[in-house]
C-alpha cells in the first residue's frame, strides 16, 4: 500500500507506512486509556477480567492471524483493530448510549466516529500535523469497520465501496474476541449457570470437544478448554468460508472485493446461525 497521507511524510527506512500506522496508534494517549474502559466489568472487580484494552490486543491477534490465512495485509489489519476502540465511552455500550442522548443537540455522539475523531484532530504528538496523520486505508478501515451495534458514515472514503478485507476482516476478530471473552468473563462471574447454557446447540458442542458432560465439576481449566475451542472454531469456519466465497465469487482484486454485493468475510450460515444464539444469550 502507499503511504497516503493527508500531510505527506518522508518515508521510514526502517517500517512500512501501515506499520508506522500501527506503532503510532500503540503510542497514543487514546490507546493508553482504553485500560480503564469497560468491557463488561469496571476495573474494581478484578483484575481477571477483560478491558477495552485487553479487549483490543485480543481482536489484534485475531485480525493478523485471519489476514496472514486469507491473504491479507497483516500490518493494515492489526492497524484497524488496534484503533477500531480508540473513541469508546466509559461504560461500554450504555456510555455510549449516554453521551449520544446527551449531545443529540450537537450531533450525537457515536465511537467510531470518535474513534476517527481521535486520529484526525484530537491527538496532539506531533508538531506539523494534529492526530496521527495515518494512512488513507487504515482510516478508511476504521470508519468502514462494522458490528451489530454500529455502522459510521464513510462519505469521504468511496462510500458507494465496501470496507477492504482487511477492515471486514478487523469485523469478525472483534465478534470473535466479544463472544470468547464475554462467555468466558460470564462464567468465571458467575451471571450465568452451566444449566442456562443447555439450550445452545454451540455450548453443547464445545462441552464435547472440551470433552465436558454436564453434571461433572467444571474447572478454570475446563473453562479455558471451552473458549479456546471457540476461538478456534469460529477462526476456522470464517477461514473456510471466505475463502471459498473467494473462489466461487470470481473475486481476484481488492476492487472487485469492495464493489461485491455483500461483505466477502463472514461465518458459514450454519455456524453464523449457531453463534448469533450464542451473542443474543450474552447480551441478554
Amino acid at each position: 500500500y502507499p503511504a497516503d497521507r493527508v500531510l505527506a511524510e518522508d518515508d521510514c527506512a526502517l517500517r512500512t507506512p501501515l506499520q508506522r500506522d500501527r506503532d503510532r496508534i500503540v503510542h497514543c494517549k487514546a490507546f493508553r486509556r482504553l485500560k480503564h474502559k469497560t468491557q463488561v466489568f469496571v476495573a474494581p472487580e478484578g483484575d481477571h477480567y477483560r478491558t477495552r484494552l485487553t479487549h483490543t490486543i485480543e481482536v489484534a491477534q485475531l485480525g493478523r492471524s485471519l489476514a496472514r490465512g486469507l491473504g491479507g495485509n497483516e500490518d493494515l489489519a492489526e492497524a484497524i483493530c488496534l484503533a477500531h476502540d480508540l473513541g469508546h465511552a466509559p461504560f461500554g455500550h450504555a456510555g455510549e448510549h449516554s453521551l449520544n442522548a446527551l449531545m443529540a443537540d450537537h450531533g450525537g455522539f457515536n465511537h467510531n466516529t470518535q474513534s476517527y475523531r481521535i486520529v484526525t484532530e484530537l491527538e496532539r504528538r506531533y508538531p506539523d500535523f494534529p492526530g496521527l496523520n495515518l494512512t488513507y486505508e487504515t482510516r478508511e478501515g476504521m470508519l468502514k469497520h462494522e458490528t451489530d451495534y454500529d455502522v459510521s458514515e464513510a462519505a469521504d472514503f468511496e462510500p458507494e465501496k465496501r470496507a477492504s478485507l482487511e477492515a471486514q476482516i478487523a469485523n469478525l476478530a472483534d465478534e470473535i474476541a466479544y463472544d470468547a471473552h464475554d462467555l468466558d468473563d460470564g462464567l468465571r462471574a458467575g451471571l450465568f449457570t452451566l444449566s442456562d447454557l443447555e439450550e445452545l446447540v454451540i455450548w453443547r458442542e464445545l462441552c464435547d470437544s472440551a470433552g465436558w458432560q454436564a453434571g461433572q465439576n467444571f474447572t478454570s481449566m475446563h473453562r479455558h478448554e471451552i473458549i479456546r475451542e471457540l476461538i478456534g472454531r469460529s477462526v476456522g469456519d470464517v477461514m473456510a468460508r471466505t475463502s471459498e466465497a473467494i473462489a466461487t465469487q470470481g473475486i481476484d482484486s481488492p476492487e472487485k472485493l469492495q464493489r461485491h454485493s455483500e461483505n466477502i468475510v463472514g461465518y458459514s450460515p450454519d455456524f453464523g446461525h449457531k453463534v448469533r444464539a450464542l451473542k443474543r444469550f450474552l447480551y441478554e
